[in-house]
């Protein structure tokens, strides 16, 4: 009973905690709640939480502590705190816990996160994860494996995200990824990590502590496998020389680090650490006898990295050589490699089918390895060389190609002056070039005084950081320096106070620069400051990134339709329509069906209706208009964040051409000037593709009465509003395929309520008719609207009896509907106006 009581105690005040985050509105309380769970985290004897319970809340509270700030990452209570408090308490949780459960959650949150301030602030915390250690903090942990024994799926998983953490951010954060979490930063600064492991592993050992490698090891492995090996080694192989040159403890730990590395890793491992090392002893120091303990390690030495590849430099033969020659239980391996490679020097079918650079390889390989043998291996061994000397002369003297008789030649010389026959040397007259001159230094000693480099403390190495370091001051004169204040100007009294009159108060949110963010705004938020900021920079932002607005354009419409002014913000309709507008540009047809499906649904107020129409109508003026001012698409926020001040007037760079140009006009005197503007470019209609998207879903269900919304009943404004709003797009479609079928079902829609009893929407027919005759071509005018062209002739000469009984509609209309047919008799043919109209 003793110990399920601390569990109860804790699991109700993390409750707590995360309850009162949840639902409390006082800063006060937020910064309370997240006190109390940092003081889980605390360690020392100071620590006012028992230790039995810090570990409870490590061990099953931690994480889900994490998920749970992540997920409410755009919550009010999380901006209201200041940048000092939130990165102590908030991201200090992040910091303060176990590195395993902070990495996965970290890279879970990443990678559900789209484009958003929120998707910064994690990076950031990252970023300050691994500067300030994380990995190594990590990789220890594991070393000691003091916890529970956790799953193999799981350390796949954490041992996935450690090596591939570039890669997942680099999928998500393409073009604006940090240099830390390059690879060319990111995998050095792991290889550093690994030794600090390392070194804490050795410190350990001296003091009587188990430790284990296998974490560590298969991380080394899987990021060898994944091709990162040469940048690990690079870091890691200087070190090691280092430290095993004189510490058996170290050597040890190596040797078991290599045992450790999974055999599907070994050949990578074995190969990068290889490239890296200059010198046989090191990669002895270092590896050890695994070549004679480990079947994997001894064909990748002795067999792939000889006979199989020869993409490698002279130096990795000269350190695989003599790594086997080096010991005395490995001589064996070097005479087997030798009647190895002397086998596949000599072989004739090998001299014809293998390309010149591999048997460049073996010759070398084959040279090399005679050369470590002394004299009792030598004549061990001298009926093989023998065999192989003349049967591969042979082979090589027989090809055509130049460059394998003189490698023929020279390899049959040196193995002749090794062996020492009888006292006589082959000697062959052949023209020295740089391969021949590099296969005789072979057989002679190589002493390589090449000295370690000294060892970097932890302390000392560089750290990878993207701060800029504050600019140096400028020095000032001398004469400056020693001059001393006198202090009798030093007076307060006689300064002039500044203007302030002008100044505004510094807002404490900033304003979003991401789309996302404003759409998580305006659907959680309940701070007035932050909802208006999102207001003014959502149009902006939607049209600076068309992609990102293409995947919320729907969801963002519908929040900003649904959106109330709650807060009695200054210009919300204007800003909130504005943004529709912008989002119904860029992303035309799904907005627009969005819009005009919902025109007829229910529980939709009046207002929301009118302002669906209001959207549609000028979402179709800026289609139909040209495009004054080209916008790049792939223009990114980032750009907006730098700087809002405009530039200066004289700061602008100006074309010496430019200039002498102007002065030149400005003195010539002409008597007569042709065109001084260019003729308008033309532009592509936006507009006429999707102009039926705009107008025959809002014909679809007008005579279907909802149970709020009677288009045909009571809803007056609506109507005359929609027939106006059907018209614009009418006339906006001018010279459009669809004109015509657009034309004639307007014409079939206005002629059932042509003589309706509200005078708003009797005009509004007479509107849709006439932007009908304008915009449908003349040509098919008549051939067309045969029929109710003679019927609107009649309807527009008007009868007081059928357009009203009270005020006569030509009455209170005449003088415009005149000017009006006016204007369509001087645009179209007279003759086709002639035959039936009569005014």
């Amino acid at each position: 009973m003793e110990t399920i009581t601390p569990n109860i105690e804790i699991r109700s005040v993390v409750a707590q905690c995360l309850r009162t985050l949840t639902t409390s509105a006082e800063n006060k309380d937020v910064i309370t709640a997240l006190q109390t769970l940092q003081s889980y985290l605390d360690e020392g004897s100071d620590s006012r939480i028992p230790s039995v319970q810090r570990a409870e809340f490590r061990r099953v509270h931690f994480t889900r502590t994490l998920r749970f700030l992540v997920s409410n990452i755009q919550a009010d209570w999380v901006h209201s705190l200041k940048a000092q408090q939130r990165k102590e308490l908030w991201d200090g949780l992040f910091l303060k816990g176990p590195a395993d459960q902070t990495l996965l959650v970290l890279m879970e949150g990443i990678g559900e996160l789209r484009p958003s301030i929120n998707l910064d602030h994690l990076i950031s915390i990252t970023e300050r994860f691994l500067q300030n250690g994380g990995l190594a903090e990590l990789l220890w942990s594991y070393c000691l494996e003091t916890g529970p024994s956790d799953s193999p799926q799981l350390r796949e998983t954490l041992q996935g995200r450690i090596v591939g953490l570039p890669d997942l951010l680099a999928n998500k954060l393409q073009l604006n990824n940090k240099p830390l979490f390059l690879p060319q930063q990111y995998y050095p600064l792991l290889a550093t990590e690994i030794l600090s492991a390392l070194e804490n592993v050795c410190q350990a050992l001296r003091n009587g502590t188990d430790c284990s490698l296998t974490f560590v090891a298969q991380v080394l492995g899987k990021v060898c496998v994944q091709g990162q090996s040469a940048l690990v080694f690079s870091e890691m192989a200087p070190r090691l020389s280092i430290h095993t040159r004189s510490d058996m403890v170290w050597q040890r730990v190596c040797w078991k680090l290599l045992q450790d590395v999974p055999q599907r890793c070994m050949e990578s491992v074995l190969t990068g650490l290889v490239q890296s090392v200059s010198r046989p002893d090191i990669l002895g120091r270092i590896i050890g006898n695994i070549v004679l303990t480990n079947k994997k390690a001894q064909f990748v030495i002795t067999h792939k990295l000889l006979l199989l590849q020869y993409k490698y430099e002279t130096r990795v033969l000269r350190v695989l050589l003599g790594y086997l020659a080096a010991d005395r239980e490995r001589r064996p391996l070097l005479i087997q490699v030798l009647r190895a490679v002397s086998q596949a020097w000599a072989n004739p079918s090998a001299v014809k089918h293998t390309p010149i650079e591999q048997q460049l390889y073996v010759s070398k390989a084959l040279l090399l390895s005679v050369n470590l043998l002394d004299d009792s291996e030598l004549h061990q061994l001298q009926s093989d060389l023998l065999q192989c000397m003349l049967g591969g002369m042979q082979s090589h003297l027989d090809s055509s190609v130049v460059r394998i008789r003189h490698m023929g030649m020279v390899v049959g010389e040196c193995l002749s002056s090794r062996m020492d026959i009888s006292e006589t040397k082959l000697k062959f007259e052949y023209d020295q070039d740089d391969e021949t001159r590099e296969l005789l230094s072979l057989m002679t000693a190589h002493s390589d005084d090449e000295s370690d480099p000294e060892p970097v403390s932890r302390s000392e190495s560089p750290k990878v950081t993207n701060e800029i370091p504050p600019p140096v001051p400028n020095k000032l004169p001398q004469n400056n320096l020693s001059r001393q204040p006198d202090p009798d100007l030093d007076s307060d009294d006689e300064l002039t106070p500044y203007d302030m009159s002008d100044d505004q108060e510094m807002s404490a949110a900033s304003p979003p620069r991401y789309l996302r963010d404003c759409l998580e705004t305006l659907i959680s938020s309940e701070d007035p400051m932050r909802v208006e900021l999102s207001l003014i920079a959502a149009e902006d932002l939607v049209r600076k990134n068309v992609f990102a607005a293409r995947e919320i354009s729907v969801e963002l419409t519908k929040v900003l339709l649904h959106m109330e002014n709650k807060y009695n913000l200054n210009n919300f309709l204007v800003l909130r329509q504005a943004t529709m507008v912008a989002l119904t540009v860029i992303d035309c047809i799904p907005v627009t069906q969005y819009l005009t499906t919902e025109f007829y649904s229910l529980n939709y107020s009046l207002r929301q209706r009118l302002d669906m129409l209001e959207v549609l109508v000028f979402a179709a003026r800026e289609l139909s208009s040209p495009v004054s001012e080209k916008r790049d698409p792939s223009v990114g926020v980032a750009a907006t964040g730098s700087s809002g001040l405009s530039p200066y007037v004289n700061d602008k760079p100006v074309d010496w051409r430019q200039e002498v140009e102007k002065r030149i006009q400005s003195k010539t005197r002409r008597l007569r000037k042709g065109v001084t503007q260019p003729a308008p470019e033309a532009t592509p209609n936006r507009y006429a593709p999707v102009a039926g998207h705009f107008f025959f879903p809002l014909l679809r269900n007008y005579d279907r009465p909802q149970v709020t919304f009677d288009l045909l009943g009571s809803d007056h404004l609506v109507l005359g509003r929609l027939i106006h709003t059907l018209g614009v797009f009418m006339h906006l479609a001018v010279n459009a395929p669809v004109a015509t079928q657009m034309g004639r079902a307007l014409l079939d829609f206005v002629w059932s309520v042509r003589y309706h009893v509200d005078q708003t929407v009797r005009r509004g027919v007479l509107f849709a008719v006439c932007s009908l005759l304008m915009s449908v071509n003349s040509q098919n005018l008549l051939a067309d609207f045969g029929d109710q062209l003679f019927e609107t002739r009649s309807w527009l000469a008007g009868r007081p009896l059928t357009l009203g009984n009270k005020n006569s509609f030509l009455q209170h209309n005449g003088m415009w509907l005149k000017q009006t047919l006016m204007e369509i008799v001087e645009i179209w043919p007279f003759k086709v106006w002639c035959c039936w109209i009569r005014v």
